[in-house]
């Protein structure tokens, strides 16, 4: 969802933070320890969450299955690694500050394409996430944790551009945070997941001109000629 934590709400992270596995004290340790995440992220984007197998990270890591077991207890706590290590990429700049801008279009074509570029960056982990979340309680508790606060985050947004005139009052704030993010959320997944496009300038031109014109706004760079 676009968004990020800029407006007071708070928004939980991709994992709990508790299951991260072992700190190093060590540089070596922790040399030893990013190596097996950078490992891990490449067999589960490659291989899926599912089918990723412990012996493949550690040799892709080219260390041994003792090693691992100094740093994580198991397959889901190296994942939780993998995400922690990228959420600081996968989130975004989002709508967050539109009721301070003086043009806020601009900014949500700004969010917009921070959503997407970060999106596309991150494709097949974003995959992972939504497959993990399909099988694991706690993974899908937080993605709807986050996905909670980010809608109302927007919500509150949009709730402010209406009470300065610059937004449709008939439309109700929350349904359209959620109706509109989750269009965003969709629009990436089928562009940079289903269909491996790079579309990014379509997209964000799209998306900026569905979301103003779902809230009534207007700026001239999106006038019609």
């Amino acid at each position: 969802m676009p968004g990020d934590s800029d407006t007071g709400t708070e928004v939980p992270d991709l994992v709990d933070p508790q299951r991260l596995g072992t700190q190093p004290q060590t540089a070596r340790g922790q040399r030893t320890r990013d190596n097996l995440v950078r490992a891990a992220r490449t067999v589960f984007e490659r291989d899926g969450y599912v089918d990723s197998r412990l012996v493949d990270i550690v040799a892709e890591a080219k260390c041994s299955i003792g090693s691992f077991y100094t740093w994580f207890d198991s397959k889901d706590e190296v994942f939780a690694a993998v995400l922690h290590e990228a959420q600081s990429d996968m989130l975004h700049p989002g709508t967050g500050r539109i009721e301070t801008s003086d043009d806020p279009v601009a900014i949500i074509g700004a969010s917009n394409r921070a959503y997407f570029e970060a999106y596309r960056r991150n494709a097949r982990l974003n995959q992972l996430l939504q497959q993990v979340s399909a099988v694991d309680p706690r993974f899908r508790e937080m993605r709807r944790a986050r996905s909670a606060a980010f809608v109302t985050r927007n919500a509150r947004a949009i709730s402010d551009l209406q009470a300065r005139g610059l937004a449709d009052r008939q439309v109700d704030p929350e349904m359209a945070a959620k109706a509109l993010s989750g269009m965003i959320a969709r629009l990436a997944y089928d562009v940079f997941v289903i269909d491996d496009e790079e579309r990014v300038d379509d997209l964000v031109e799209t998306a900026t001109r569905l979301w103003t014109n779902a809230l009534g706004l207007t700026s001239p760079e999106l006038r019609a000629d």
